[in-house]
């Protein structure tokens, strides 16, 4: 599969943008869950819409300045996406749909992002779908991190990143194999990303893990190649310790017959 980098292609910037203002509604909506000050659920929306993209460009693509710092619409999208979810603070109890819906439709649109310009920056095509990922999870591992919560990514649960990786792979094959025009093969790829992304929370698709996978294993290894006997119970002992130094007991007291026992002498007529 070869890359022609002298044709490059530009993602319209809308799926950029969306999935910004997605992913920063999202961490919105966790700062309100966590009932945080304006500052804390602007920073926390700032970190989740931008996190992804600013590890995309800082570390794998490096040219330059990270694309959020030069465009103020990506701060702009942060801004709404706070906003939004601001809006309906009060409605909590209903957001929680809002939340997953707008997470899946952010997950596709930035691993989408994330695989279109490291193949405009001329990375490999498997470079290009692990960079996608992490565009996709960068942004909700680094929210994980600031409220002090395991990541997410890194526990059993629903099917999350390995949406991510279906959506990477099929754009790079509809552009590549396909030949589709670059806006349509992202559509459909955002598109599959959120139906995957529904379809695992209904039907609670779940990862397991590795520590259950290879317990049947090690059991397996322990009754078949000699398990370990356990030890024998330990009867408990009594142990009395006599003074030497205190006295013998003394001997009882005689014990006198009873009355109607007595000794009595000859009678006499």
């Amino acid at each position: 599969m070869t890359i022609d980098h002298d044709n490059q292609f530009v993602l319209p910037v809308y799926f950029d943008l969306g999935a910004t203002f997605l992913y920063a509604l999202s961490g919105a909506l966790v700062a309100i869950r966590r009932q945080y000050d304006i500052v804390g659920l602007f920073v926390l929306a700032l970190v989740t819409g931008l996190g992804g993209g600013l590890i995309r460009d800082s570390i794998f693509i490096q040219s330059g300045p990270p694309l959020a710092m030069k465009d103020e619409r990506y701060l702009y999208a942060v801004l709404i996406g706070c906003l939004l979810a601001a809006g309906f603070s009060r409605r909590m109890d209903r957001l929680q749909k809002v939340f997953l819906l707008a997470d899946a439709l952010g997950l596709g649109a930035y691993a989408v992002v994330g695989v279109e310009k490291s193949i405009t920056a001329g990375l490999s095509i498997v470079a290009a779908i692990m960079v996608g990922v992490i565009n996709a999870a960068g942004g909700g591992l680094l929210r994980d991190v600031l409220v002090r919560e395991e990541p997410l990514l890194f526990k059993p649960g629903q099917l999350y990143v390995l949406g991510a990786l279906l959506g990477a792979c099929l754009f790079a094959w509809l552009i590549l194999r396909r030949n589709w025009p670059f806006d349509q093969a992202a559509l459909v790829s955002v598109g599959a990303t959120f139906l995957f992304r529904l379809l695992a929370i209904i039907f609670n698709w779940k990862t397991v893990s590795v520590a259950e996978r290879l317990m049947p294993v090690s059991i397996s290894l322990s009754t078949n190649v000699g398990a370990a006997v356990p030890p024998p119970a330990i009867q408990p002992s009594v142990t009395i310790t006599v003074n030497p130094d205190l006295p013998p007991n003394p001997p009882p007291p005689p014990q006198e017959p009873p009355a109607g026992d007595l000794p009595t002498g000859p009678k006499t007529s």
